[in-house]
C-alpha cells in the first residue's frame, strides 16, 4: 500500500475526496495509441464525455450597440455622455479549430479588424494614461502610437479620434489577452489558446468604454497565474540599463499571454527547459516530478494545450514502422520466439506483408507501468520508463518528444483518483495487476506543455534556464522589432512530426 499512501497524502492536501468507484479492467485490446485510433475513440465516448471540475467561464454580456451617426446626421456638438457606438466592419474570418497537416488545404491568415466605436475626451484620456503605463507589463508603449494618440486628443472628440483611439484599444487587448509574439515566432508553438473566444476584442472594448474603465482592461485580461506576478515584480525591479535581463523578462511574460488567461483550478505543467512536471491545485504545487524531454531537433518536445482523457496502467506499446521494419526488429522478432518472449514483444504478419509489433506490459515495456492519454495529432503523452538512470542527469532531454515521468505510477493513481473517483485501494490494486487496464477520466484535466526560459522554479524562486531548443531568439527579435499586426493565424503552421517513439 507504499502507492496508496502516497496518493492519500495528495488527496488530503488538495482537498478533492475520492468517491469508491467499480474497477476497471483490461478489454485485452491493443493500445495501438495513433492519433486516428484516438480520434475514432473520441467520437464513440460522446455521450459520456468528462465533465469538468474547473469553473464553468461566463462571458460578460456586451452592451447593445447603438448604430453610429452617418456624417450628414451627425449632431453638431458631441458629449462625453454620447453612446458607445460599434461602426460596421467586416467580421473576421472564421478559424479553422483543426491544425492544417500536409493533406488539409492550406487557410489563408488574414489580419483582423479592429471594431471601430465611439470615444469621449475623458475616456481617451485613460487609454493614453493606459499606453504610457503599458512598459510595466512588459509591452511596449510606442506600439499604440501615444503621439499621434495625444495629437488627436488635442483635436477634440470626433471621426479621427474614434478611428485612431478604437485601433489602439483594440492592438493594445489583442497583446494583453493574445500575446504580442506574432504566430510566426513561436516555434513549435501549437497550444491554442481560448481567451479571444471567450473575451472577444468588441465585447471587452464596449464594456470598458460603456463602464468608463478603459484602465481595467489590463486587469482583465492580464494572466491570473501568481508566476507572472511575479516576473512583473522583477520587471519593474530590473534596472532599465541591464537590458538583455529585462528583455528576456519580456519575451517570457508575453509567454504566459500565449496561454488561456485563467489555466483552471488543477492541472499538470511541465517546464521543458526546467525537467520538472508539476501537479497544480489552486495555484499551489502538490507534487513535482522529475521529466525526460525531447532530444533538440525533429524529435524536440512541442508546446501543447492539452487534456488527460485516461490514464493506462500497464500499457501496451504498438512500435513503429520506423523501428519493425527500418531497424529490422519484426524480422528478430518473428526469427527469434525465445528472444521475443523473454522482451515481451508479439509479432503479427500482416496479410500486405508488414509486420506489427507489440510490446507487452511488464517492467520492461518502452513505456513502463503507467501511460497517461492527452490525444492530440502529435503523439505526445506522459508516460513511466524502465530506464530510471536518466533522471540522474541534470540537462534531461534523451527523448522522441514525449514526456518521460518520474514516480509515474503515482501520478497515475492520483489521476485515477482524482479524475476517475478511485479509491486509492482500487488505484493500487489495478496498478500492481500487471493487466493493461485503461481508467477513462470522469473530470477535466488540462496538461499544459510549456517553454520557459525565465520562470518561477519549483521551489519558488525565479531564475533563467538554458534555452534548450534555442526558441528565444525569433520572441526577442519580434520585440526588438515593430508590433506586427494580428492575424487568424492561432497556432504554428510548421510540421507536425509524430515519431510515437518513448525510446
Amino acid at each position: 500500500m507504499r502507492f496508496g499512501c502516497s496518493v492519500l497524502a495528495v488527496m488530503a492536501a488538495t482537498g478533492l475526496a475520492a468517491q469508491p468507484a467499480l474497477a476497471q479492467k483490461s478489454d485485452g485490446k491493443t493500445d495501438t495509441k495513433t492519433a486516428s485510433s484516438k480520434a475514432d475513440a473520441a467520437k464513440k465516448k460522446t455521450v459520456s464525455a468528462p465533465t469538468s471540475i474547473l469553473p464553468t467561464t461566463q462571458a460578460t454580456p456586451t452592451p447593445t450597440p447603438t448604430p453610429k451617426p452617418t456624417a450628414t446626421a451627425k449632431p453638431a456638438a458631441k458629449t462625453a455622455t454620447r453612446p458607445v457606438a460599434v461602426q460596421p466592419v467586416v467580421p473576421p474570418a472564421v478559424v479553422p479549430t483543426a491544425i492544417p497537416t500536409v493533406s488539409q488545404p492550406v487557410v489563408q491568415d488574414v489580419v483582423v479588424a479592429e471594431p471601430v466605436m465611439a470615444w469621449s475626451m475623458a475616456d481617451a484620456k485613460a487609454l493614453l494614461a493606459t499606453v504610457e503605463y503599458i512598459g510595466k507589463e512588459g509591452l511596449v508603449p510606442a506600439d499604440y502610437q501615444p503621439s499621434a494618440l495625444r495629437a488627436a486628443i488635442a483635436k477634440g472628440e470626433g471621426d479621427e479620434l474614434d478611428a485612431l483611439a478604437s485601433r489602439v484599444f483594440g492592438w493594445l487587448i489583442e497583446d494583453l489577452r493574445d500575446g504580442r509574439t506574432p504566430m510566426k515566432a513561436r516555434v513549435q508553438w501549437f497550444a491554442v489558446d481560448p481567451d479571444q473566444d471567450v473575451m472577444p476584442t468588441a465585447q471587452i472594448m464596449a464594456q470598458s468604454l460603456s463602464e468608463h474603465d478603459v484602465a481595467g482592461v489590463v486587469d482583465k485580461l492580464a494572466p491570473t497565474n501568481p508566476d507572472y506576478a511575479a516576473l512583473k515584480a522583477d520587471l519593474n525591479a530590473t534596472p532599465m540599463a541591464n537590458k538583455a535581463r529585462r528583455a528576456l523578462i519580456q519575451a517570457n511574460m508575453d509567454r504566459w499571454r500565449w496561454l488561456a488567461r485563467d489555466l483552471g483550478d488543477v492541472y499538470l505543467m511541465t517546464n521543458i527547459p526546467e525537467f520538472q512536471l508539476r501537479l497544480v491545485v489552486k495555484n499551489k504545487i502538490i507534487r513535482s516530478y522529475k521529466t525526460v524531454v525531447g532530444k533538440p531537433g525533429r524529435t524536440a518536445t512541442p508546446q501543447l494545450a492539452e487534456t488527460v482523457s485516461a490514464v493506462v496502467f500497464n500499457p501496451t506499446w504498438t512500435v513503429p514502422q520506423s523501428i519493425v521494419k527500418g531497424e529490422g526488429l519484426g524480422a528478430k522478432v518473428l526469427n527469434n520466439p525465445g528472444w521475443a518472449r523473454s522482451a515481451g514483444y508479439k509479432a503479427t504478419k500482416n496479410g500486405d506483408g508488414t509486420i506489427t509489433v507489440v510490446q507487452q506490459p511488464g517492467a520492461n515495456n518502452s513505456l513502463g507501468l503507467m501511460k497517461i492519454d492527452m490525444p492530440n495529432p502529435h503523439a505526445i503523452y506522459l508516460h513511466d520508463t524502465p530506464s530510471k538512470q536518466y533522471f540522474n542527469s541534470d540537462v534531461r532531454a534523451f527523448s522522441h518528444g514525449c514526456i518521460r515521468t518520474e514516480r509515474a505510477v503515482e501520478l497515475g493513481m492520483t489521476m485515477a483518483i482524482l479524475g476517475a473517483k478511485k479509491t486509492a485501494a482500487e488505484a493500487a490494486e489495478i496498478s500492481r495487476s500487471g493487466d493493461y487496464t485503461k481508467v477513462e477520466m470522469t473530470r477535466t484535466f488540462p496538461v499544459y506543455l510549456t517553454y520557459f526560459t525565465y520562470a518561477r522554479s519549483i521551489d519558488g524562486q525565479l531564475k533563467p534556464f538554458d534555452d534548450l531548443y534555442a526558441r528565444d531568439k525569433p520572441v526577442l527579435d519580434s520585440f526588438a522589432g515593430p508590433r506586427q499586426l494580428k492575424t487568424t493565424q492561432r497556432a504554428s503552421e510548421e510540421e507536425i512530426i509524430k515519431l510515437d517513439n518513448p525510446l
